[in-house]
């Protein structure tokens, strides 16, 4: 097995884009055989698809054909794909049920909110922790905006339990760091993790992560090489905390983390545009609204001279700011569908009452469906008609307390192991 390379970057070579050929091409890479056995190894066959799944340039449907075209075969209910396509739409579920709700923890925890620390460490944020597994999985961060599922609950865990970092502290850090960066995936897993969105902590150990990472990130003698039993106690607060080791803290080769900003850099400025000043020329025309969670191409069945729009919303990019590798990687996309109905030459950057006063000028406005706060605000005031995001399960009318019960009522899924 070789790590992925999708997502690393290659001196000379532009970073991945969202846009459709490129997410198609990694489509066409799809070895569903593989990742079911070897998805939880770093090395794996993993999909790598989460940043275009993230940004709507594709969609689960989309990833099913694929792996079904792969296999020659329909994809079973009980394939670890499957599997995985469903956790991604059981968190959406409990977003659009909950919805801001779940940036706080959903029930109590191991330990009270207040003996967690609000902010994360310096040396977790440098990646000298002197962990070798945490080391590793900061400087891949900071590297590739990108890491693997097994890196990030390690990452979340030994964080939450080992250092006793509250959890929102730890998901927001991550969020800004991520290319595929999602609040509902992002900070429900951290909750999974924490114990506030399950029945008990998630803990692992040096000998877990030299079962599925590579040497590099083996970490003998620190303090994740004891017991599980020790680690959850840890967790629970029956143990005390593990000193950290000062030495190998120093010993450590850090990196920097990349800067996180509300606003695009500069070099990117050339993409965006102010607001129209007087009454635009598409007033009274059909708007499809592009934000940065619907940069798939845009639908066929519009009215034919309907414009397209992309928008900022500049008060959800102040409170999750990005990093310039996600700007980078979201904005051009952005801007070429604004030009490809000529409404605007780029895109528009604005507080919601700003865009709100926008769109009044349109005729019917219409987009692509979306949990994201001040986004989905934004649609519902502004009375847009939203198109749901395509999915392969059944969103129940009640709001599931666990994936256990979401997956027990999909169809036919209930003869299947439902192990994340």
């Amino acid at each position: 097995m070789t790590p992925i390379q999708r997502w690393t970057p290659v001196e000379g070579q532009p970073q991945q884009a969202a846009d459709p050929a490129a997410a198609h091409a990694a489509l066409l890479q799809l070895k569903p055989a593989d990742y079911a056995h070897s998805r939880n190894h770093l090395g794996g066959a993993v999909t790598g698809l989460s940043p275009w799944l993230t940004h709507g340039v594709i969609d689960p449907p989309e990833v099913a054909a694929a792996a079904e075209a792969a296999l020659g075969s329909p994809l079973p209910p009980g394939h670890a794909l499957t599997l995985q396509l469903a956790w991604r739409e059981y968190f959406l579920h409990v977003a659009e049920h909950r919805g801001a709700g779940l940036l706080q923890s959903l029930h109590e925890g191991p330990l009270p909110d207040a003996l967690y620390a609000s902010t994360v460490p310096d040396d977790v944020r440098a990646g000298r922790t002197g962990v070798p597994v945490i080391d590793q999985a900061v400087h891949q961060l900071h590297a590739c905006g990108w890491l693997h599922n097994h890196a990030r609950l390690w990452l979340a865990s030994y964080l939450v339990h080992m250092r006793r970092v509250h959890w929102r502290a730890g998901a927001d850090w991550l969020h800004a760091l991520l290319l595929d960066g999602d609040l509902p995936s992002n900070h429900l897993s951290w909750q999974w993790v924490a114990g506030t969105g399950s029945h008990k902590p998630y803990v692992f150990n040096a000998d877990n992560v030299a079962r599925f990472a590579p040497r590099a990130w083996h970490s003998p003698g620190t303090v994740i090489d004891t017991s599980y039993e020790q680690l959850d106690a840890i967790a629970r607060g029956q143990v005390a905390l593990p000193r950290p080791y000062r030495a190998a803290q120093q010993a450590a080769v850090g990196s920097d983390a990349p800067a996180v900003s509300s606003t695009p850099p500069t070099e990117l400025a050339a993409l965006l545009q102010p607001p129209a000043a007087d009454v635009p020329k598409w007033a009274g025309q059909p708007v499809w609204l592009v934000h940065p969670w619907a940069l798939g191409d845009v639908p066929d069945d519009l009215p034919p001279n309907t414009v397209v729009l992309a928008v900022l919303c500049e008060e959800f990019h102040r409170a999750w700011p990005w990093s310039a590798q996600r700007w980078q990687f979201v904005l051009p996309r952005m801007a070429a569908l604004a030009r490809s109905r000529g409404a605007e030459a780029g895109v528009i950057s604005g507080t919601s009452n700003t865009l709100l006063g926008l769109l009044k000028h349109a005729g019917p406005v219409m987009a692509r469906q979306t949990w994201q706060p001040h986004y989905r605000d934004l649609l519902e005031a502004g009375r847009v008609t939203t198109r749901p995001v395509p999915a392969r399960c059944t969103s129940p009318d009640t709001v599931c307390a666990s994936f256990s019960k979401f997956w027990s009522r999909q169809p036919g899924a209930e003869r299947f192991s439902h192990r994340r």
